[in-house]
């Protein structure tokens, strides 16, 4: 006579702890308010600190900063190439020099602040800040940034070009 395992139905076997995102049990107080700041605040410290290094130090002076690797071996400009002359020029506040040194760059800043505004938000109100980007998204954002770096190497997209 054959027998056939038996599975527990849904729901019957033992449930695990329901998940607050803060990292403290149920029922726990939440942790305050400085220490859900610490981590948003020190990363908006952090890159507030090196705009200002680089807009206080000058790319577009020659020795300040090193040569992008890739385009001292090859003259080819990366996605990244004029990145600094572009922080520079945003944090002064021209934007079309911004643009035209790294147009990328600028839409990166663009990004890099709405989700520093989302997280800092996140964190006021104690809620869990989980990020969680499909693979596409990251092939679609690669693809693109490939595109750009070939664009901007070609007669035609000199525009692109730092």
């Amino acid at each position: 006579m054959e027998t056939t395992p038996v599975t527990p139905r849904p729901g019957t076997g033992p449930r695990p702890e329901p998940r607050t995102g803060t990292g403290t049990r149920p029922g726990a107080a939440p942790p305050s308010l400085a220490r859900r700041l610490a981590a948003p605040v020190g990363t908006l410290a952090a890159v507030a600190a090196a705009f200002a290094y680089v807009g206080a130090v000058d790319p577009n002076e020659p020795g300040h900063y090193p040569v992008c690797p890739l385009f001292r071996l090859t003259g080819v400009l990366c996605p990244g190439c004029g990145g600094l002359r572009s922080a520079h020029a945003f944090i002064h506040g021209d934007l079309p020099a911004a643009l035209g040194a790294n147009a990328a760059a600028v839409l990166g800043y663009l990004v890099f602040a709405v989700g520093m505004v989302w997280w800092l938000t996140a964190a006021v109100r104690a809620r869990p800040v989980r990020v969680t980007i499909a693979p596409v998204w990251w092939w679609a954002t690669g693809a693109l940034l490939a595109v750009f770096a070939v664009v901007r190497n070609l007669p035609f997209g000199s525009a692109l070009a730092p």
